[in-house]
Parts: structure tokens; C-alpha cells; sequence
């Protein structure tokens, strides 16, 4: 028996809809180079691991069997190479070729002047279709035709008695749905997938504060000793019974309150959680989900409305699916969370 839930409402100015892992936002370029963004958000803290990501390259397949040899080759969706690191650029080249010429495919690779935005990556992969594309190896899909004058439900399917989904829906028509094509998937880190206007995306605030305020929370073992000795209250936050900390303040002030509470806890080996947190478009729809009984929330950038709602699944990686009507119109763009694949190779 299917149960389905109302998650919210999304709208897509620009007609071209994202899904994503909204955990990943802070590595979107927008209609940057992908180079801009800092290594270290990568988890690449040494210096030679920080130059290969920043000067990595991307490819375009060409000649007359590109699209043949993209999907015998295998090594990422869609007829481009993104974010090769430098160090392995030629050994790819070798390797497709190798691959072209045993297949007999007139194919080449050619490095591009700079590497594609993720944006620009988006609306070149919905405006071929549909599909997936990679963003540091993190699958993501686009898909164009989202209606771009309304609000559009998000809706969740739970199959049984259990507390987990089988898909999350956004619906963009009422009309049946004749077929339903394969996009790609999409991969999840951060347990959470979000639905949002490629537009929008662009002036999304991962970590910078919109308001220049920043909440800090703790909680743990020792999280009653620490708000004796810092006179911190409950956070009073819809969803987090018991979290102590402070709201509303000066960023300066709250990273140092804390570090504070943070040095504090480790010069006495105590167990405790420090969690330090700037009011970001990624923050205001977090403290929704917290508060929500269906794990989800929205939030407006400019004109768009995005959603984002935890998986229920934790990570892996997700199929996302396009149902289309009878003309070829899309009705609706659905996460499956019933069947997971293998992390794809790059």
C-alpha cells in the first residue's frame, strides 16, 4: 500500500530544473570556472593535491562517433570529460584512443580553453535532454520543460509501514503519464536532496550568512556541564529538545564563542558536539527539516522556490527519472530511492 505525503512546492523561473545533494551546494560554480572554487572544500588540504584540483581539465569528445564512443567509453555521462586531474589528462587521451581505435570509432578528445561552469554544464545537459552531469565527481541531474509560471507540489511515496521513501516526486502537469525516461542519478553524501532552479542556484549562499547573524549549538555528554560554565541557554529551536547554545549573533562573536566552547571541551577530553552555524540559505532550510515530521523545508532565492528533503535512505546513489506524456511534455521528475547503484567511475 502507497502513502503519499505533500512535501512542499518548488518554482523554476527559468524552466530548468537541478537535482542535487544540497549538502554539495557549497561547491557550486554558478557561471564561474570550477577552478575558482577553493580545493579545500574538496577535502584537498596539501598544497599538490590543491594544485592538481585547481588546474584539472575538461574534455569534449568530437568527430563523427563522439556520441558512440561516449557511451561505449563509459567514463562519465554525456559526451564531455569534466575535472580530469592534470596529472592523468594525458593518460585518458591515451586510453580513448586506444578505446576508439579497437571499437573503430572516429572519435578524438579535446582539451577545452577553460573548464565548463556548473551552471552552464546544467543548461547545456537539459537542453540535450535531460541527464546527468558531474560536479567534482558528484553526479547531478538537469532537466528542462519544468513549467516556469507556477508553483509545483513536491510529493513523497511510502510504500508500507515503514518510515523510509520510495521516491520523491516533483510534479510539473496533471495529464498521465505515457512514458517514463531515465535521467541519470544523482549522488548523495550529505543524506539530503534538493530540487532547485538552475538560476537560483547561482546566488545560493552555502556558508556566507544572508543576514550576517550565526547560531551556535551544542550538545553530547558533557553538554550540561558546558552551559553551567558558559551560561548558555537552550537553543529553543523547533526539533532540537535539549540543544544548548546561543542565536542571532555577530558572526565574529559566535565563532568565538565557539571556539571557545570547542577548546574547552577538548582540554578536558569531555564529549561534546560544537556546531557552528552561519544563517545561509543552506541553514535556513536545515532548521526546517529539523523541525519538520517529514524531514523537509524550502526556501527562497530570488524568484525561485527550492526544496530540500533528507533521503530518509542516507547516502548512495539515487536513479532520477523524467515521466512524459503523450506529446513528450515532462509531467513530473522523480527520485527512486529503491534501487541504488555502484559509485560510477570518472
Amino acid at each position: 500500500m502507497e502513502t503519499i505525503f505533500r512535501l512542499g512546492e518548488i518554482s523554476c523561473p527559468s524552466g530548468t530544473l537541478v537535482v542535487v545533494d544540497g549538502g554539495h551546494l557549497g561547491l557550486w560554480s554558478g557561471e564561474r570556472s570550477p577552478a575558482e572554487i577553493d580545493p579545500a572544500l574538496l577535502g584537498a588540504d596539501d598544497p599538490e593535491t590543491a594544485e592538481e584540483v585547481a588546474d584539472s581539465v575538461d574534455f569534449a569528445m568530437a568527430g563523427p562517433d563522439a556520441s558512440a564512443a561516449a557511451r561505449s567509453f563509459g567514463r562519465q555521462p554525456g559526451a564531455m570529460l569534466h575535472d580530469i586531474p592534470a596529472s592523468r589528462a594525458a593518460e585518458l587521451k591515451g586510453m580513448f584512443e586506444e578505446h576508439c581505435r579497437a571499437g573503430g570509432l572516429d572519435a578524438r578528445l579535446e582539451a577545452l580553453p577553460s573548464r565548463e561552469p556548473h551552471a552552464r554544464r546544467a543548461r547545456r545537459t537539459a537542453a540535450e535532454g535531460g541527464g546527468s552531469f558531474l560536479m567534482f565527481g558528484i553526479p547531478v541531474v538537469a532537466v528542462e520543460g519544468v513549467p516556469r509560471d507556477r508553483r509545483l507540489p513536491v510529493l513523497a511515496t511510502r510504500t508500507g509501514s515503514g518510515p523510509r521513501w520510495s521516491e520523491i516526486t516533483v510534479r510539473t502537469s496533471e495529464a498521465p503519464a505515457e512514458t517514463s525516461v531515465p535521467l541519470g542519478h544523482i549522488g548523495v553524501d550529505w543524506a539530503r536532496v534538493l530540487f532547485g532552479d538552475v538560476d537560483a542556484l547561482n546566488t545560493w549562499q552555502h556558508d556566507e550568512p544572508v543576514d550576517g547573524l550565526a547560531d551556535v549549538a551544542f550538545w553530547g555528554a558533557a553538554a550540561d556541564e558546558a552551559a553551567a560554565a558558559f551560561a548558555a541557554p537552550e537553543l529553543g529551536e523547533p526539533g532540537e529538545p535539549g540543544i544548548r547554545g546561543w542565536t542571532g549573533l555577530g558572526v565574529a562573536e559566535a565563532m568565538e564563542k565557539a571556539h571557545a566552547v570547542q577548546s574547552w571541551a577538548r582540554e578536558n577530553g569531555r564529549r561534546l558536539m560544537v556546531d557552528f552555524r552561519p544563517h545561509s540559505h543552506h541553514w535556513q532550510v536545515m532548521r526546517q527539516i529539523r523541525a519538520s515530521e517529514l524531514e523537509s523545508g524550502t526556501v527562497d532565492v530570488g524568484a525561485a522556490r527550492l526544496l530540500c528533503a533528507m533521503t530518509t535512505w542516507g547516502d548512495g546513489y539515487f536513479p532520477v527519472l523524467a515521466d512524459l506524456d503523450a506529446t513528450g511534455a515532462v509531467v513530473a521528475v522523480r527520485v527512486s530511492f529503491l534501487d541504488t547503484v555502484a559509485e560510477p567511475r570518472c
